[in-house]
């Protein structure tokens, strides 16, 4: 039996560098009786193979059927001891942590003032890096410790600990009710979209400021600040203020650049922070301050300083991608955004197991918007395929439903059209089935149903009408977004100027 990409231990073993599987050699070998040992025959065998071939192990005599579970529990558990030993792998957590352990060995030992000392020097580093949590984990430690080793201080000694930890509790209370809000609001997102009139806005609203926790600005430190910046962005995302958007993830990127030790400690928030902040220049389409903005997110996480790991590595590569793309849209240069899907498909293939369904389709459907740009119908179609015929996808039905809609116009355009009846109804069908539609998308559906009966010579009369009525809700506070995913204005208006789709967005750009 063959289980490839659903295997921890497969996939772990694969994504160990050189240097990480000569390390584990290092480490099961640093005890005589490890060298042959049958997890290291286990590691030996999958690190070769292609595939987990669970007979085949078998068969080898590497391990018994009844063993083989315990083995493989046992390989992976010794392989994250070798990681978490890896100096690349060490960072101010696991200083903290590592710091917090030798205080606890040394209290079970009755050295108590050794373990206080030790306990203070975790707490400083814990504090400075706005580790709350474990903060105050230390802090509780040393009360016990304090009531127990009685010292002539004893008195201010309480005093200072139960401040301090009442300090760190408010903080790490704030700090959870807004990453609970912020974690809310993007989950009502995923569940009914961007809000799309003014009751859903005023229903968000309201629910935003009554579980908005109160907070006083002068006390809060680095992490309070970062996620109530984050409970903001998400709510204006979700009400489609991009513009507060826009404000909020520069405030985050700001935060970062004021606290420059944060940036190593924390490089996944300050990556997704620029992520944001550029996404935002894109729904606002600020293509001068996207391209700067591009521009320095670049250069910082090229730096020699910059942390690298197997996580910031897949992270630089989706968000630089897809920011790289947004310009291309903005600036109508597909044909330049073309050359780079080469290396985009060969990260998608090289971060497979570490890239989630959802972010490699979104990757697909702007490839696909890049050939549509260019009148290269036969690879827009093929990439879209690969959307609409994904059945994992549970998420973002309006990627499903653009994919859909765009399908059927290259599929026009490239006159590719022996069943273009067929394709219509299929999408009627699924336009109808989606919930709470936007009104851009009913224009859709009416001129989608009416598409099969029109005549050649009615083509371009029927063309205005569509885009006269969609001209309508091109600044509309809930129907805007919709054109990002689909610029259909200039689809229809490079039809009626006879121009292509290139020049007329590169003179809106």
């Amino acid at each position: 039996m063959i289980n490839n990409q659903k295997d921890p231990l497969f996939i772990l073993i694969k994504s160990l560098s050189k240097s990480e599987k000569r390390q584990f050699k290092v480490y099961v070998g640093r005890v005589g009786v490890n060298t042959d040992s049958k997890f290291i025959a286990l590691f030996d065998h999958i690190n070769k193979c292609e595939g987990l071939d669970e007979d085949l192990i078998i068969r080898k005599g590497i391990v018994t059927k009844a063993q083989f579970s315990n083995l493989k529990a046992h390989l992976y558990k010794q392989i994250l001891i070798s990681l978490r030993l890896n100096p690349l792998h060490q960072n101010i957590r696991t200083q903290i942590r590592e710091q917090l352990d030798f205080a606890t060995i040394l209290y079970h030992k009755g050295l108590y003032k050794q373990s206080l000392k030790v306990l203070e020097k975790a707490k400083s580093l814990a504090v400075e890096y706005n580790e709350n949590n474990s903060a105050v984990e230390i802090v509780e430690f040393e009360k016990i410790i304090e009531s127990q080793y009685i010292t002539r201080s004893i008195s201010s000694r309480s005093d200072e600990l139960t401040r301090e930890a009442t300090e760190l509790t408010n903080k790490n209370s704030l700090t959870s009710k807004l990453s609970n809000l912020s974690l809310k609001l993007y989950g009502k997102m995923l569940k009914t979209g961007y809000v799309k009139n003014e009751n859903e806005h005023n229903q968000v609203t309201s629910f935003f400021e009554q579980e908005l926790p109160t907070y006083e600005w002068e006390v809060m430190g680095f992490r309070e600040k970062l996620w109530l910046y984050k409970t903001f962005l998400w709510y204006a995302f979700t009400v489609q203020d991009f513009l507060s958007c826009y404000k909020y993830s520069k405030k985050w990127v700001e935060l970062f650049h004021d606290n420059r030790s944060m940036i190593a400690f924390n490089p996944v928030f300050y990556i997704r922070g620029n992520h944001y902040l550029m996404e935002s220049l894109y729904l606002i389409r600020n293509t001068n301050k996207l391209e700067q903005s591009l521009l320095d997110f670049e250069k910082s996480i090229s730096s020699d300083k910059f942390p690298n790991n197997d996580n910031i590595e897949v992270l630089r590569f989706l968000y630089l991608h897809n920011n790289k793309l947004n310009l291309h849209f903005l600036k109508g240069n597909f044909q330049e955004g073309i050359s780079s899907v080469d290396e985009i498909i060969k990260g998608i293939r090289k971060y497979k197991d570490r890239l989630d369904n959802h972010h490699i389709m979104v990757l697909y459907y702007k490839i696909s918007c890049l050939y549509f740009g260019s009148a290269d119908y036969k690879n827009c179609i093929a990439y879209l395929s690969q959307i609409i015929d994904n059945k994992d996808l549970k998420v973002r039905e309006d990627l499903m439903c653009f994919s859909r809609v765009l399908s059927l116009i290259a599929h026009y355009e490239s006159g590719v059209d022996l069943h273009l009846d067929k394709q219509i109804k299929e999408t009627y069908k699924f336009l109808i089935k989606m919930d709470d539609l936007y009104e851009v998308q009913k224009e859709l559906i009416k001129f989608v149903r009416k598409l099969g009966y029109i005549f050649p010579n009615q083509v371009k009369e029927e063309l205005k009408k569509l885009y006269k009525t969609l001209k309508l809700y091109e600044d509309h506070p809930y129907e805007k977004r919709a054109f990002l995913y689909l610029d259909i204005l200039s689809w229809l208006e490079s039809h009626i100027e006879e121009r292509p789709i290139s020049e007329i967005i590169k003179e809106k750009s």
